[in-house]
């Protein structure tokens, strides 16, 4: 540690003794300088003309101190007093001298650095007039002053005019101050790499254009025996030439050099000062006061001006180099940027371009189009040389458009930074598409807004598919509710078929008995058991567990065969129309059906037109591939168009058209099962019902059902299913059904018409009966039956064992009817005698002896009234 300290200290004390010995010789240089100048005043008198003490002037030791500090003062005093030891002055005279001008020095220092900005006050023009004011009046002023004070003190008796000498020592320190301090200043600070050859031959070129000027318009050359006398007459105003120094002062000053402008000053005022020692012209010696005023507005002119120009020149050039300078690094800068931003560029377009499923584009804050992605051109059709610059409320529905939709959603980006988007836009080809998306605004740092980004994405299969979603729940709902309700009906209408059958064969067997005062009671017990089994037909088609016998049918014939049974459900007040064209395609239905439904279509018809009006059945072949109705249809069908111009049903009430039990008409006026029985066996038919409406001006009702051009139209001759073949033997029938009253009907019917019969409760019991050998020649089944075969079962056992033996089944309402193979015909309860001997003759026409007993007391003709 000591040791390191003692390092410490002699390395500071040497470092100390390296800057004394450097300032010792600084200020040993400076006192030589000036001793040297003011001996050259004492050697050649016409350097100082004035024969002023204060040289050299105050502007010399200003410049000192401008550029070394006041540390300087010892060299100014010490080189100021030495001259004058030497001549024999006296220390009175020597202090004045040596303070006069340290004072002067300081003084002018200080208000240099306080209000020129130091050693720098070359640098602008207004500091240059600075500087010539400060030296000009108070640091010249200062330094003549003390100076007199201390010669007049000493040598009283020697100044005839105290002012006059005053003046005279004021005015040529001020001459020379103007032009030394200059020249000192400016060359100690040029710095020596910045010198070159062009600078001084310029230099050199330009004092000795001032050299000739000044010699020809002062020099005391002019005018002596060298000259011819020729130019006598022009001596007197040579002077004037000397204006001609401003043009290569101020061309000087144009270059902006302020060192060769006071060079060249300095060397025109030398020149000046010579002829000032002669007295020649314009600085007669008999005016001497005059002549130092001419010398002092010389030095001024010749240095204060060009030195402003050059220094304004020097300040352009300079800021015109920083500029360059400057402009030059900004460029590096932007080109830096540039690639910067190109590179972003490329990367974002590289990242928006791979984004194929959302379009991505900039709007500028009035919304124009100011960039676009591929994704956008694929989503909505345009090029970026398209859409560009155009505003993207093209985008928009033209009603969205007027009410304004685009600003509103720039101004809610606004105020909220982002804004969700929804709706429908437009494409190029004027197609409607669903989006989903955003605009948000783009702020710089200070919170102005840039832009507007869009990112948009086409949403519209996302929201074709919940809208289909949303469709197929509600039918999904609505089958669900259809199919609850059809169990429900279904399960009704069995249960009352067997009921409706033990009512309706009671009836027929009373019919046959030969009381007169039972006809009028038997028809009105058949006609409740017809009304009955229309009822539970509407209720088993509305719930497609009708069992239809479906027959490929003319439907031009079939609906003019109609025409009396729909003019007959209508009222006399309305008229009824057929438009069926010629050459419609058949189709496959249960013709029984097919007839129920169009008079259920009329009923509805007729009610909704009580002031009576026009009801129209058109027929039209058509080819479809789409949502009908709640049903998708693809291929060909015919629609049955039924048309009223009656009151019309309100919007709200148009879904509920085809549920069962809905009816607008009073109680006890409709069931509500009209309508329901056609959406049932339109649907069970293969096809659709739809309904269209409008208050006050009708409702239409389409049936669309599957054509069967290619199949052959079945015919069947009533003829053939009259005829009755007397046979003298009478065939059995087995009766099987779990009802044993229901079996007792049954047996009666069928021994009307010349069966014997016999009664099995179950397919188990039935199929005992047949391997015990009993001779059947007809086995008549019903299809619901306890045990483990039903009558399909029993039917398929009989078809397996016993291939020549006849099957017919029978149901009031069964889902295993339509199990059952097509081959075996069945018959729905409740069935008549008539019913019941047309499909023994379709299965096995029978060998029947003549049926005894009287005739029903009923018809065909009765029991299709509804």
């Amino acid at each position: 540690m000591e040791r390191a300290g003692f390092g410490k200290a002699k390395i500071s004390a040497f470092g100390s003794a390296r800057s004394a010995a450097t300032y010792l010789v600084e200020l040993s240089t400076v006192a030589a300088v000036y001793i040297g100048l003011a001996e050259s005043a004492l050697l050649l008198p016409a350097i100082n003309p004035a024969a002023t003490p204060l040289w050299p002037p105050t502007g010399f030791a200003l410049a000192l101190v401008l550029l070394r500090g006041y540390r300087i003062w010892p060299a100014i005093l010490a080189g100021s007093l030495s001259p004058y030891f030497t001549a024999g002055q006296s220390v009175l005279e020597l202090g004045s001298v040596g303070i006069g001008t340290l004072l002067a020095a300081f003084a002018g220092t200080w208000l240099i650095k306080r209000w020129s900005n130091g050693h720098q006050t070359f640098g602008t023009p207004s500091n240059i007039a600075k500087f010539a004011i400060i030296s000009f009046v108070p640091t010249t002023i200062v330094s003549s002053t003390i100076a007199l004070a201390g010669f007049t003190i000493a040598n009283r008796p020697s100044f005839s005019d105290p002012v006059v000498t005053w003046l005279t020592w004021w005015l040529a320190d001020a001459a020379g101050t103007l032009v030394i301090a200059p020249v000192v200043v400016l060359w100690a600070m040029m710095p020596l790499r910045s010198f070159s050859n062009w600078n001084l031959l310029e230099s050199v070129a330009v004092s000795i254009l001032v050299s000739v000027i000044g010699i020809v318009a002062y020099s005391p050359l002019i005018g002596s025996t060298l000259i011819s006398d020729d130019l006598n007459v022009v001596l007197p105003y040579r002077s004037l030439l000397g204006f001609l120094v401003l043009l290569p002062l101020m061309w000087a000053g144009l270059r902006g050099n302020q060192r060769n402008v006071a060079t060249a000053a300095l060397v025109f005022l030398g020149i000046g000062v010579w002829g000032f020692t002669v007295g020649s012209d314009p600085f007669p010696k008999t005016n001497l006061n005059g002549a130092l005023l001419s010398l002092l507005v010389l030095s001024i002119s010749v240095s204060v001006p060009p030195l402003a120009v050059a220094a304004a020149i020097a300040t352009r050039q300079n800021t015109e180099a920083h500029l360059l300078s400057v402009q030059d690094q900004l460029i590096r800068q932007i080109e830096r940027k540039t690639l910067v931003l190109d590179s972003v560029k490329r990367h974002f377009q590289t990242l928006i371009e791979g984004v194929v499923d959302y379009a991505i584009f900039a709007l500028d804050k009035e919304g124009h189009v100011a960039s676009w992605n591929s994704a956008a051109q694929k989503i909505m059709g345009y090029t970026a040389e398209e859409i560009i610059g155009k505003h993207f409320g093209i985008f928009y529905r033209p009603d969205d458009r007027r009410a304004g939709a685009p600003n509103r959603a720039l101004e809610l980006a606004i105020q909220r930074g982002k804004h969700e988007v929804e709706g429908w836009r437009i494409r190029k080809n004027g197609t409607p598409f669903f989006i989903t998306g955003s605009v948000s605004s783009n702020r710089d740092d200070a919170g102005n807004l840039l832009s507007f980004i869009n990112v948009l994405r086409d949403a519209t299969e996302r929201r074709d598919a919940e809208e289909k979603l949303v469709q197929a729940r509600e039918q999904l709902a609505m089958s669900q509710k259809m199919e609850a309700i059809g169990k429900l009906t279904g399960g009704i209408a069995h249960d009352f078929n067997n009921l409706l059958m033990i009512i309706g064969g009671s009836a027929q067997i009373f019919a046959r008995l030969l009381d007169p005062k039972l006809p009028k009671a038997i028809e009105a017990i058949q006609t409740a058991a017809k009304r009955g089994e229309n009822l539970t037909r509407q209720l088993l088609t509305f719930s497609r567990h009708q069992h239809l016998t479906p027959m490929v049918v003319d439907l031009n014939a079939s609906i003019k065969n109609m025409r009396t049974m729909i003019e007959s459900s209508l009222r006399g007040n309305i008229v009824y129309n057929e438009n069926i064209g010629d050459g419609v395609w058949p189709v496959k239905v249960d013709l029984a059906e097919l007839e129920l439904a169009i008079v259920n279509i009329a009923v509805n018809a007729r009610d909704a037109m009580p002031s009576g009006g026009t009801f129209t059945l058109s027929v039209n072949d058509v080819t479809v591939n789409q949502e009908i109705g709640d049903n998708r249809l693809s291929g060909a069908f015919l629609a049955i168009a039924f048309s009223d111009t009656g009151t019309g049903i309100p919007p709200n009430l148009l879904s509920k058209m085809f549920d069962p039990f809905f009816t607008t008409k009073e109680v006890g006026k409709g069931t509500g099962l009209g309508l329901s029985q056609v959406y049932g066996f339109a649907h069970q038919a293969g096809g659709t019902v739809t309904a269209n409406s409008k208050v006050g001006q009708g409702t239409t009702i389409t049936v669309y059902l599957p054509s069967c051009a290619d199949e052959q139209i079945t015919r069947k001759e009533a003829s053939a299913a009259k005829t009755r073949t007397q046979h003298s033997q009478r065939q059995t029938v087995l009766v099987v059904d779990d009802s044993a009253d229901v079996a007792e009907v049954t047996s009666s019917l069928f021994e009307h018409l010349g069966y014997e019969t016999i009664y099995r409760e179950s397919a188990e019991a039935a199929l005992k009966l047949l391997e015990a050998g009993t001779k059947i020649d007809l086995v008549f089944s019903d299809i619901v039956m306890p045990g483990t075969i039903d009558g399909v079962g029993l039917a398929r056992e009989i078809r397996s064992r016993y291939p020549n033996l006849p099957v017919i089944l029978t149901t009031g309402y069964s889902e295993a009817a339509n199990a059952a193979p097509s081959s075996i015909r069945v018959l729905r309860k409740p069935f008549d005698t008539e019913a019941l001997r047309e499909l023994i003759h379709d299965v096995a026409p029978p060998r029947l002896l003549k049926p005894s007993g009287v005739p029903l007391a009923s018809s065909t003709a009765n029991l299709r009234r509804s």
